[in-house]
């Protein structure tokens, strides 16, 4: 059986070499024996699929990929063009949209995470119209707080602007809130508008901060854990918070992982203000989640060249 190799995004800069975000992966991969290709991750985006992999040998097997996020469609363009050269993306095109958008998790773990819906993105720069936003409210329940993503990100660092909505009674202040996220998200907004519930999550200095992080509440302590073929191999921080240690009840997610049945993917845990329990704040395909500054990636590589 063939040892699956990782691709990293190449240097724009020097294409023979790992993006610099990724060169520390690429030289702790070399030192436990792994092996690395790499892509042109703006080739990838600009739809040269084909272009993008020419540096991956021919005949190139089983393969991880370890970089930058990548639209569900190109994705599934990078693992066709692999495939023409004789390489495996170990996450196919499915298990890639559906760990790596809410709308292909979110039922498994309904229930685990906040309430959430969405409105599909037709690509208009004026997002969803007055009347689409009144039935997302209505199936949120029609009042309270609530955080405002696309299918992948938020922009909490507008969290006022762009991000929170105090009260989804307000009909005018979610149309206000979604056209502005619409607006700064322009040409990379993801898949739709997504409504999700705010929740208040346990802060480090023992106050609350709110969903998605936290934004305008402060600092949720949150974990990123990271799971292969249903089992966690590396416990971590949130890489917007690497000083925030916590170590999660994973129980009743492991359950739900398993039930997601995507090889490679990350959840992201945050206990309740009021102590009541842990929360999935969110999921994703671990080819493309961060890892936290100064963590010992080393056991969470070696498992992915021995799956």
């Amino acid at each position: 059986m063939r040892v699956p190799a990782i691709i990293f995004p190449a240097d724009p800069l020097n294409p023979r070499r790992p993006d610099p975000h990724f060169a520390w992966e690429a030289r702790l991969l070399r030192e436990l024996g792994g092996r690395h290709h790499l892509v042109d991750h703006d080739a990838l985006l600009g739809g040269d699929a084909r272009e993008a992999v020419r540096q991956v040998p021919e005949g190139s097997g089983p393969l991880w990929y370890r970089g930058w996020m990548v639209p569900s469609a190109r994705y599934a363009e990078f693992a066709a063009a692999l495939a023409g050269r004789g390489g495996t993306l170990l996450t196919s095109a499915a298990g890639y949209a559906a760990a790596h958008e809410l709308p292909g998790w979110y039922r498994v773990f309904e229930g685990a995470t906040p309430d959430s819906t969405w409105i599909p993105w037709d690509g208009s720069a004026e997002g969803p119209g007055p009347e689409e936003l009144a039935a997302a409210v209505a199936r949120l329940g029609g009042s309270g707080p609530a955080v405002v993503k696309d299918y992948v990100k938020s922009r909490k660092h507008e969290w006022h602007e762009a991000c929170y909505v105090p009260e989804l009674a307000d009909l005018a202040a979610v149309g206000r809130v979604v056209g502005r996220f619409v607006e700064l998200q322009g040409e990379f907004l993801a898949g739709g508008v997504v409504l999700r519930r705010y929740e208040r999550f346990e802060r480090a200095d023992g106050a609350s901060a709110g969903g998605e992080g936290g934004g305008g509440g402060g600092r949720a302590v949150e974990a990123r854990v990271w799971w292969l073929d249903g089992r966690p191999v590396l416990i971590g921080p949130h890489p917007d918070t690497p000083h925030l240690a916590a170590e999660p009840d994973l129980a009743d997610v492991s359950a739900l992982v398993r039930a997601l049945g995507c090889r490679f993917v990350t959840t992201d845990l945050a206990r309740l203000a009021d102590g009541s329990g842990w929360r999935v704040v969110e999921v994703g395909d671990g080819q493309v989640s961060d890892l936290p500054h100064g963590i010992d990636a080393s056991g969470l590589l070696a498992s992915l060249i021995a799956a």
